[in-house]
């Protein structure tokens, strides 16, 4: 690959130094046009310097854990052909993760396990998106099968105790704290009270095996470990 300019932002001493150190090791195509340790020394540098194909970002300057977000949003916007790789050592705070996706970042290396390699920034050089070092790689992974395996227990369970969409319904609502008047009101459930309450009823006799005295709030959190309900996706429909 052809040289290539990077500016590497990073406010602690100790890692700039070991961060210049891979790429004047393992990138020998990479050219460190400059280093900033604050985000007025980034601008700074941008101003007077010939623009760079990738700036490598540490997430938290100054005690912040969202600056380098920011930074990322306003490089997309004005520099939107400069690559920008998150080089943080924020390793538990996955939101923050998502935050600087949507910011626009190319990928997200954490400063844990392989660290930074050439492969990484070359796959950014090349233009690939979602670019991620292995221990994010490992936590996609095991959120990928935990929700196949979430949904193929959903499905199962569906089965097993016949449940159709108008049972899902009912049971969302419920656990959304609407009465079952409010729920016979909804555009999509052509049912009145009595008819939900004998839903109502049916369900509790599936679910329970004939236990009496089941009320709604014990038939909801039933759905719910079941994973007849997801707990995250309690959407109400349109009235």
């Amino acid at each position: 690959m052809d040289k290539f300019k990077v500016i590497i932002v990073e406010d602690a001493k100790l890692e700039l130094k070991g961060t210049e150190e891979i790429f004047r090791n393992d990138i020998p195509e990479a050219e460190i046009v400059g280093t900033a340790m604050t985000e007025n020394e980034l601008w700074t540098l941008l101003r007077k310097e010939e623009h760079p194909d990738l700036i490598l970002l540490d997430l938290g300057l100054g005690g912040s854990t969202t600056v380098g977000v920011d930074i990322c949003a306003t490089l997309r916007k004005k520099y939107p052909d400069i690559h920008v790789l998150i080089f943080t050592g924020e390793i538990l705070n996955e939101s923050l993760w998502v935050d600087a996706l949507d910011a626009g970042a190319d990928g997200i290396i954490l400063k844990s396990g392989e660290l930074l390699t050439r492969g990484d920034v070359m796959s950014v050089m090349a233009g690939k998106r979602m670019v991620f070092n292995q221990p994010i790689l490992e936590k996609i992974l095991y959120r990928f099968k935990q929700s196949v395996y979430n949904e193929n227990r959903h499905q199962e369970v569906m089965l097993d105790y016949d449940i159709d969409e108008y049972d899902e319904r009912l049971l969302r609502h419920l656990a959304l704290g609407y009465t079952k008047e409010m729920i016979a009101n909804l555009r999509s459930m052509p049912f009145g009270v009595k008819s939900l309450e004998k839903r109502q009823n049916d369900l509790i006799s599936r679910l329970f095996g004939g236990e009496k005295s089941v009320n709604a709030t014990r038939l909801v959190t039933k759905a719910l470990e079941l994973r007849i309900l997801d707990i995250d996706n309690l959407e109400p429909d349109d009235a």
